[in-house]
């Protein structure tokens, strides 16, 4: 009796995530808000000495913004050092929230600024995002090997970012001993829905947890770790005078900057009971250092992304 009820829960798990999937992805399709882009802000439009319009862009501003919304839409952690075993696999959906330098002038670029001029008037200094993960251990190529695939969704906006990572735990599963697990994983995270930035982030962190059984029904794994960052952006094709005709020579791209590169430490924990887990988790990232070198110039584009952190809860079901 046991094994079909756990197929039909399995089954029903899997329906109810994909419905979910396809009416966020519905939802943030129809609806443009306050979190969405508009690149131009981060330019400005002046006339030569001969009367001639052109377009004066920021580097240094494109450059911190791509750093902190990169860290927003990071690869998630969400998990300890141990696998899920090559028989097993979850289904989770998650809700974060992300600090942002909201005050500082590169934001301006964002839908939520009513008054791009204006300093600090740049809408709210949480971004919210919303996950839906699978993840499932397997064999090959190396034992104690998992992968994982999933979506967030950047609420308020039309922004998503695929997501995807393989992780291999060097130690794991000795939970008898006072060794915690050791564990090492790459990740990527591919931007989706804003016309003028093209995002990719590429992530690589070492993690290490230690399970305990609590009155032998639950188990509690605390855990932790570093993460490097490295967020690549480019520029798409941007009309900073969308409202007015026969302008196209003044349409740009920001420069092609070097990758931007960030570190992030976390830490949490995961409660599970029977195939139900809970897992809390809170990641602080620190400022921006990296500059983008334009050769033979003094001019070059310092990231001034600020210390941002970063708390997610996750509730899934693993099988």
């Amino acid at each position: 009796m046991q094994e079909p009820v756990y197929s039909a829960v399995r089954h029903a798990v899997l329906t109810c995530s994909l419905a979910i999937a396809f009416t966020v992805a519905g939802i943030g399709s129809a609806i443009a808000g306050g979190n969405d882009l508009v690149l131009s802000r981060l330019s400005t439009v002046v006339e030569e000495d001969g009367g001639e319009p052109m377009v004066v862009t920021d580097g240094q501003d494109f450059r911190s913004l791509a750093s902190e919304l990169g860290v927003v839409l990071a690869p998630r952690l969400l998990a300890p050092a141990d696998t899920l075993g090559f028989g097993g696999f979850q289904f989770a959906g998650d809700l974060s929230f992300t600090t942002i330098s909201n005050d500082e002038d590169f934001w301006r670029a964002r839908e939520a600024s009513s008054d791009p001029s204006a300093s600090g008037n740049h809408g709210g200094s949480l971004m919210p995002t919303l996950g839906l993960f699978a993840r499932k251990g397997i064999w090959l190529p190396l034992p104690s090997f998992e992968v994982g695939i999933g979506i967030i969704h950047l609420l308020d906006s039309n922004t998503f970012a695929a997501q995807g990572y393989a992780k291999l735990a060097l130690h794991e599963g000795y939970h008898d001993l006072p060794l915690p697990s050791i564990a090492v994983r790459g990740a990527a995270s591919r931007m989706m829905g804003a016309p003028q930035l093209d995002l990719t982030i590429a992530s690589i962190d070492v993690s290490l947890s230690k399970a305990f059984g609590i009155s032998g029904t639950f188990q509690l794994e605390p855990f932790g770790g570093w993460n490097a960052l490295i967020i690549v952006p480019r520029s798409e094709v941007i009309d900073p005078t969308p409202h007015m005709g026969n302008d196209d020579n003044l349409n740009f791209v920001f420069r092609n900057q070097d990758s931007i590169f960030r570190n992030r430490f976390f830490m949490g924990f995961k409660v599970q009971y029977y195939i139900f887990a809970v897992i809390v988790e809170a990641n602080i990232t620190l400022k921006g250092t990296s500059a983008d070198d334009q050769p033979g110039t003094d001019n070059d584009s310092a990231d001034e992304a600020g210390l941002q952190q970063a708390y997610t809860v996750a509730i899934g079901m693993d099988f």
